[in-house]
């Protein structure tokens, strides 16, 4: 039975094409609620509102998380708050 901390690093596997870095650590999951064993809710915002790999990442997310296990993998979109990359991320992107 898939849990909260293993939906984690399964969102860590999944990076933005353009950055070479993962959603977790560029900050795009907002929210993220293992209900049960089976269902996952996640809210998740995107580099910018017209990103063009943005359907692409939320299909691997849910590819990844369902065969580790969730059976329902619910995934909203948010653009508020607007994406801000933290002050790490600025320094790992050298901006």
């Amino acid at each position: 039975m898939p849990t909260k901390e293993e939906a984690i690093e399964v969102i860590k596997t999944v990076q933005d094409p353009e950055i070479q870095i993962d959603i977790w650590t560029l900050g795009l999951i907002y929210n993220l609620d293992a209900k049960d064993v089976e269902t996952i809710d996640i809210k998740m915002t995107f580099t910018s509102p017209m990103c063009p790999y943005g359907p692409m990442l939320v299909d691997e997310l849910k590819g990844k998380l369902t065969s580790k296990g969730f059976k329902t993998v619910n995934v909203e979109i948010v653009f508020e708050p607007v994406w801000q990359p933290s002050e790490e991320l600025r320094m790992m992107l050298g901006v």
